[in-house]
């Protein structure tokens, strides 16, 4: 197996990062980093994909919830690309990982579920006047 690697892609306002080969102790930091660093603060969010990744230990485990974490912190989203025959299912299974983070079967998948919720146009604001206060805004009574 080669050692890990990771590739950017943009989709609309999101990040894709695909992850390859195998994340272990000995490069998860170093892929954390790459990702941190291509990060910007103007995605809606990031996607992991583990669809090409063949290894995952439990620093890449440790990897997964540090991003999740940096971007909670920045108000952005983390999902995860993981098919059912990923070699690193079972790994990301039984560690909980997906009791805590978005996971999807393919990168379409998770990019149709990040978009329309994120990217639904706002109400439309009457010409020639300001926004509604609050307190014009009828309340249930």
């Amino acid at each position: 197996m080669k050692l890990g690697d990771v590739r950017f892609a943009q989709h609309d306002r999101l990040l894709v990062a695909q992850l390859t080969g195998e994340v272990d102790m000995s490069n998860a930091e170093r892929i954390g980093d790459a990702i941190a660093e291509t990060a910007s603060n103007q995605e809606l969010g990031l996607i992991l994909d583990f669809s090409a990744l063949h290894y995952l230990d439990s620093a890449g485990i440790h990897l997964v919830f540090r991003l999740r974490e940096q971007l909670r912190a920045r108000g952005q989203t983390l999902a995860l690309v993981i098919p059912a025959d990923s070699p690193s299912n079972d790994t990301v299974r039984l560690s909980g990982v997906t009791l805590h983070i978005d996971t999807f079967e393919s990168l379409p998948e998770a990019i149709g579920a990040a978009l329309p919720a994120q990217e639904a146009p706002s109400a439309p604001r009457a010409q020639g006047g300001p926004a509604p206060l609050l307190d014009d805004v009828e309340r249930p009574g």
